[in-house]
């Protein structure tokens, strides 16, 4: 089980680093076999299928997506936590309300997430 402690912990890492737009930081999150699925990556990567595989193709599009989204800054509404993995429910680029559910490995390493978005409401 994931406390509620280390979610949060890792959530205030996680936004921190996405807005200081530190992609080492913000990759230090995730495990080399990561899967990671989002509609963006369809809209950013061309990636028809919006999942992508490893690490270097993470990097890849999150390169993009800082470049793209040059002012982007994420504001953390809550976390849930459950048996191996959080949600992290944020404010996103364009005002988007962005939930992502992140799977850990042993080592505390994301290894799945699966993003998604809504219009503001």
């Amino acid at each position: 089980m994931i406390s509620e402690e280390r979610a949060g912990k890792f959530a205030n890492d996680w936004i921190a680093a996405w807005n200081k737009h530190d992609l080492n930081e913000i990759l230090s999150h995730y495990a080399d076999e990561i899967e990671f699925s989002s509609p963006f990556v369809i809209r950013l990567f061309g990636e028809p299928t919006g999942t992508l595989h490893g690490k270097e193709q993470l990097r890849s599009y999150f390169e993009k997506g800082l470049a793209a989204y040059p002012d982007l800054t994420f504001e953390l509404q809550t976390t849930l936590s459950s048996i191996n993995s959080v949600v992290l429910y944020y404010r996103s680029v364009k005002n988007l309300l962005a939930a992502e559910v992140m799977f850990f490995n042993s080592e505390g390493k994301v290894v799945k997430v699966v993003a998604h978005y809504a219009e503001p409401r």
